[in-house]
């Protein structure tokens, strides 16, 4: 694998591993394909491999992760599920080794400002700075 920090996100260490789908884009209009399977085959086949026993134990468990992996499955079908499972795994990977900190489970995150509509920034700001006065 080798050094993290070569990719800049989670997303593009996804995407080296082939956990997203092939996009075929043209005219505007954006067309889905099937996972890529690029990268590393056996660090790929453990991901969606430990994906498939979350997903399919999901109902068993009353983790915020559990519940959104069974509402996807019921969505999307449990093989779509697997992968997108396997997807948030890379990135979490990617983030623990990066930023070199431990897993946390009860992290939420939070969307930058430059991408959070005004309404969010409005509701977001202290305030003094909201009412313009000190």
């Amino acid at each position: 694998m080798g050094d993290f920090k070569q990719f800049t996100s989670g997303h593009q260490f996804g995407a080296w591993l082939g956990l997203v789908p092939r996009q075929d884009s043209s005219g505007g209009k954006t067309r889905l394909g099937r996972i890529t399977k690029r990268g590393d085959d056996y660090l790929r086949t453990l991901l969606i491999q430990g994906a498939k026993a979350a997903v399919m134990t999901a109902d068993r468990r009353d983790d915020p992760t559990s519940r959104w992996l069974a509402r996807l499955t019921a969505r999307v079908g449990w093989q779509k599920a697997c992968v997108a499972m396997a997807n948030k795994n890379a990135r979490i990977l990617w983030a623990v080794m990066t930023r070199e900190e431990g897993f946390d489970p009860k992290h939420v995150s939070f969307k930058p400002p430059a991408k959070q509509s005004a309404a969010q920034r409005a509701a977001a700001a202290p305030h003094s700075l909201a009412t313009g006065t000190a």
